[in-house]
């Protein structure tokens, strides 16, 4: 018996290889062939799906099934736009991986942020370590917390080679000005010009504060991120103590330039840190977050660090409680220091000028700032720019001895002096008209009363004036003070005996003024 031929099948996909592969993009397709002019069509169409239903747990059922739909198809749909963007970026963009690399390591990183987020072309390259060579997270106000810092620092691994943390002053603080730099939680801020955003982010700010622990991805192996790492910034982070700083430092041995502004830490045990594992560093700046408080300072401690850091070439200390012959160590001791900064330092007289321009140590000093040192004396100022005159510090380009109380009479620091006839700077600056030399005192009389200033001590903060310079990390020097500038203690404590050890040489002696102990 012959066999009857098969039917052909009903199939479509059989019958046409190009209909859909399965009843779900049938499905779909129809449903996107609809015409936009008909949404009209489509909810009569479900209202009477609804109305077949015979409970009404069923209706919510397929109510609660439509919407779980939609979501999922609208999902796919931006998906698959982005898809289309990157590929188009990919084919339209017209540097190679390699160059966007480079253009994007040049980026700030707020900036690189923004490109990453832009297209899943643009955060491939910017993954790439070299692009996080130079993390800058400073903001005006705490909204970085340590695992913002821990990620940025991993992508970063070893081509890490600077690093800026904390908070700095708003974007309307000027150079110069009286803006405080060292802030505080507790801190009142002008929050007048910052958006929505920005203020709700205070609201939660405990967990935008960085800690002790914000510096640990630092360390590790000899492969851990801050072994070639170069500069390191720290502003006002509240919760940095000593043994995390010190430890911090002691992963980064290839550290130029540190500077340390408003940490509540110890000057003595930071510079030990220093000279313990940063022997190649250029510049060191440190503002203390307690003006005239800080008078940890030691003999020793100096004269490690001029020993085993021979490459300072600048060096900033503010706000610190320093002798003069402990200053007198430091800038005699480093051969290559060209910028000094001393403002508000609490003790210095300026007596470890004397003789000072002429010696080996600060032959090629070019920047000297002691802006506002309570205890600078008119007699010293006198006698430096009688040394100016006479052909000492042939390199100096800039001298600020501006003081906002008026300098100190040589018999009683009790009485200030405003414009004094013993002082030549109108000789200097005709002898040098290369030096820019700032010497502003206020008007005869206006020095505060002893008693009034120490009540304002206790009941307000007293920002002082800050000097613009170039030899910042910014391009601006930055000053400010959460306390009073002076301790309750008028003398300069140049008076008391010195460190054990320290032996005091004449006058007119050229050898280096320290021993190591």
């Amino acid at each position: 018996m012959a066999k009857r031929p098969c039917c052909p099948s009903l199939n479509p996909r059989i019958q046409n290889p190009n209909h859909f592969d399965s009843e779900t993009d049938f499905l779909l397709d129809s449903l996107l062939r609809q015409s936009d002019d008909s949404p009209l069509a489509v909810d009569l169409s479900f209202e009477r799906l609804l109305e077949s239903r015979p409970s009404d747990a069923d209706q919510s059922l397929l109510i609660d099934r439509a919407l779980r739909l939609g979501a999922v198809l609208l999902e796919a749909g931006k998906r698959s736009a982005r898809k289309r963007a990157s590929k188009h970026n990919s084919v339209a963009w017209v540097l190679p991986p390699d160059l966007t690399i480079k253009v994007f390591s040049m980026l700030d990183t707020q900036s690189l942020c923004y490109a990453a987020a832009a297209c899943s072309m643009f955060n491939k390259c910017a993954m790439d370590p070299s692009c996080y060579a130079n993390i800058d997270l400073r903001t005006v106000i705490p909204k970085v917390n340590n695992a913002v810092v821990s990620t940025m620092i991993h992508r970063a691994g070893k081509a890490l080679r600077s690093l800026k943390l904390g908070v700095v002053p708003g974007p309307n603080a000027l150079p110069g000005s009286c803006q405080p730099l060292v802030y505080t939680i507790r801190n009142s801020v002008d929050v007048s010009s910052f958006s929505w955003n920005d203020k709700r982010s205070r609201q939660g700010r405990e967990s935008w504060i960085l800690t002790r622990s914000c510096l640990s991805p630092l360390f590790g192996d000899s492969d851990a991120p801050g072994t070639l790492l170069r500069r390191l910034h720290l502003y006002n982070i509240e919760r940095m103590d000593n043994h995390s700083l010190c430890s911090a430092l002691g992963a980064c041995p290839s550290l130029l330039d540190l500077e340390i502004v408003g940490l509540h830490v110890e000057l003595r045990q930071t510079l030990m840190s220093v000279s313990a594992n940063c022997h190649l560093i250029e510049r060191l700046f440190f503002e203390s977050s307690k003006t005239g408080r800080d008078d940890s300072l030691k003999s020793p401690t100096c004269a490690d660090l001029v020993n085993k850091c021979p490459h300072l070439t600048s060096l900033t200390l503010r706000g610190f409680k320093l002798q003069d012959y402990k200053v007198r160590m430091l800038v005699k001791g480093f051969k290559k220091l060209k910028y000094v900064d001393f403002s508000t330092s609490y003790s210095i007289t300026g007596s470890f000028l004397r003789n000072l321009g002429s010696s080996a140590g600060a032959d090629l000093l070019e920047v000297l700032i002691l802006r506002d040192c309570m205890h600078l004396k008119e007699v010293e100022v006198a006698r430096l720019l009688t040394a100016i005159l006479a052909g000492d510090f042939k390199f100096l380009k800039h001298l600020d001895i501006s003081n906002r109380e008026g300098l100190a009479s040589e018999s009683d620091w009790y009485d200030r002096c405003y414009s004094s006839s013993v002082i030549p700077m109108k000789q200097v600056l005709e002898e040098r008209p290369d030096i820019c030399l700032l010497a502003e005192f206020p008007s005869d009389g206006s020095y505060i009363e002893i008693d009034q200033m120490f009540d304002s001590e206790l009941n307000s903060d007293i920002s002082l004036p800050s000097q613009l310079s170039n030899h910042t990390s910014d391009g601006s020097l930055f000053m400010s003070f959460s306390e009073s500038s002076y301790n309750s203690d008028h003398g300069s404590g140049n008076e008391d005996g010195r460190d054990a050890g320290y032996v005091i040489y004449e006058e007119s002696s050229d050898e280096v003024d320290f021993l190591a102990v």
